[in-house]
C-alpha cells in the first residue's frame, strides 16, 4: 500500500516564507494545515486547509497537532516592542512545540535566523557553532536566541532551527524586496561596500524546509548528517557569497539614487552551509537571478 501523504503544519502561512513553504509542501505531495489570523489570508492551493486562530492557544494547538507528522513555525513579530517578540518567542512558540511533542509530531522545524550570530568585523566565516550574540544586542537577535534556545529545551522533540541570512523574493511583505528599498529610497543608504552581504532566495529556503519536515532528510545521530532524534539541531541556508556592493548598488540603481560608500570595519566572512549541503540541500536560485527579480521589482511601472 501506498503510504500516506504527510500532514504538515505552518504557522505564519500568509506571510513571505510561510506561503512558500505551503507551496514546497503542496509540491512534495503534503496535506498542509496552514495556520492564519486572518480568514481567506491562507493560500489558496489544493492540500491546503485553512485553520483560523492564534497557534500557541491550547485549543487551537491542540486541533492542528492532532494527527500532524511535522510543524513549521514562521512566526515572529520582527519590528514589534521588545515585549511581543519575548512572547511569540519563548512563550508561545515552545508552548506550539510542546502540544507537537505531546500529539506525537516527528519533526518540529523553526524559522530562527542567521541574525543570532556575532557578525562583528574579524569573525570570520560562520557555521553552526559559530559566536552567538551576548544578550543586549537588540530585541530581535536577543528574542530569536531566547527562542531557540527555549525549543532546545523541548524534550523528546526533533527540532530543526534553519538559520537563514537575509530572505530574498517578490512580495509585499518582503523585507528585502519590498521594505528595505523603501528605507533606502528615504536615505538609508550608507554601508561600506566590503561588507558581507549573507542572502538565501525564499523559494531555496522554503525548498529546504518542506524536504525537512516532509522527511525527505533522514534524522542521524551526528548533526552533520541530519537532524538528532529528540533534540534542536541548527542549520545555517544560504545563497553564493555577496557584498553589500551587490544589494544596496543593485537597490539604488533600480531606484536612480546614489548609494553612500564608507569604510569603516565589518564583518566580510561567509556564513557555511556546509551541514545544509551534507543533508542534501543546495541553493538553485543564483545571485544574479535573485538580483534581476529584485531589479525588476523596483522598476517604474506605466
Amino acid at each position: 500500500m501506498a503510504a500516506s501523504p504527510p500532514v504538515v503544519v505552518v504557522t505564519g502561512a500568509n506571510g513571505l516564507v510561510g506561503a512558500a513553504v505551503c507551496r514546497a509542501l503542496v509540491a512534495r505531495s503534503a496535506r498542509v494545515r496552514a495556520v492564519v489570523r486572518r480568514a481567506g489570508s491562507a493560500p489558496a492551493l489544493d492540500g491546503v486547509t485553512e485553520h483560523v486562530g492564534e497557534f500557541a492557544e491550547d485549543a487551537v494547538a491542540r486541533e492542528v497537532t492532532a494527527g500532524a507528522d511535522a510543524v513549521v513555525t514562521t512566526v515572529h513579530p520582527m519590528g514589534s516592542p521588545r515585549e511581543a517578540q519575548l512572547r511569540v518567542a519563548v512563550e508561545e512558540t515552545p508552548a506550539l512545540a510542546r502540544a507537537a511533542r505531546d500529539a506525537g509530531v516527528t519533526r518540529f522545524v523553526h524559522l530562527s535566523t542567521a541574525g543570532v550570530y556575532d557578525r562583528s568585523p574579524g569573525v570570520g566565516d560562520i557555521a553552526e557553532d559559530g559566536p552567538l550574540l551576548p544578550e543586549g544586542s537588540g530585541a530581535y537577535p536577543d528574542t530569536k536566541n531566547a527562542a531557540d534556545a527555549a525549543l532546545a529545551e523541548v524534550g523528546e522533540l526533533t527540532t530543526v532551527l534553519v538559520r537563514p541570512p537575509a530572505v530574498l523574493g517578490a512580495g509585499e511583505t518582503s523585507v528585502w524586496n519590498t521594505l528595505r528599498p523603501r528605507a533606502i529610497a528615504d536615505g538609508d543608504r550608507r554601508t561600506n561596500p566590503a561588507q558581507t552581504w549573507a542572502w538565501v532566495h525564499v523559494d531555496d529556503l522554503a525548498a529546504f524546509v518542506a524536504d525537512v519536515a516532509t522527511g525527505a532528510v533522514a534524522t542521524a545521530d551526528d548533526p552533520e548528517q541530519g537532524p538528532v532524534p529528540g533534540r534542536a539541531t541548527p542549520v545555517n541556508v544560504a545563497g553564493e557569497p555577496a557584498t553589500w556592493r551587490d544589494y544596496l548598488g543593485t537597490v539604488t540603481g533600480a531606484l536612480g539614487v546614489e548609494p553612500e560608500w564608507t569604510d569603516e570595519p565589518v564583518w566580510t566572512g561567509r556564513l557555511l552551509t556546509d551541514r545544509a549541503r551534507r543533508w542534501g540541500w543546495a541553493p538553485r536560485v543564483s545571485l544574479a537571478e535573485a538580483l534581476e527579480e529584485l531589479r525588476e521589482g523596483l522598476a517604474p511601472r506605466g
